[in-house]
């Protein structure tokens, strides 16, 4: 199953430099028999991009945990044999109980740097918005107005960089 994951800079640097996403279990997000449910019109792009844009979004409060780490949300799409249902976190959230080998994952995204006081007032709103603040949810709502930026995995050092 394909997964996305939300990460910070460090967990990404990190899975570049030990060759695997983790520590496990890992938070994630797939195209999920709920997320299919709730999006019943939608094409299979459509709901990768879905899923692909919760995984950002759940980036957003480990963003607000580090306020070392860039302003900017990364995520990573990986094949996994195994992942189980997580409705908590939403239609398409999902568990993957093993660390990805780094040979796993298919492609990374990430903000544009440019994105990055968006992202910052997205991460300092995430709890409230969680919580039911309109105004918190509207602030979250504008991160994902940034589209995220595609990369091939063999770019990961440059992306870092």
């Amino acid at each position: 199953m394909r997964v996305y994951v939300g990460l910070v800079r460090s967990a990404l640097a990190n899975a570049l430099a030990t060759g695997e996403v983790g520590p496990a279990p890992l938070a994630a997000h797939a195209v999920t028999p709920a997320l299919r449910e709730s999006y019943a019109t939608a094409d299979a792009e459509e709901l990768e991009y879905v899923a692909l844009t919760a995984a950002a979004d759940s980036a957003l409060p480990l963003l607000h945990a580090a306020p070392a780490e860039p302003r900017r949300r990364f995520v990573v799409a990986a094949e996994v044999p195994d992942v189980t249902y997580d409705p908590e976190a939403g239609p398409s959230g999902v568990v993957v109980p093993a660390a990805i080998p780094w040979r796993s994952v298919d492609a990374l995204h990430a903000d544009d740097p440019a994105a990055a006081a968006t992202i910052e007032a997205a991460a300092a709103a995430y709890a409230a918005a969680q919580a039911g603040d309109d105004d918190a949810r509207f602030t979250v709502d504008e991160a994902d107005a940034w589209e995220l930026m595609w990369f091939a995995t063999q770019e990961a050092g440059t992306l870092l960089g």
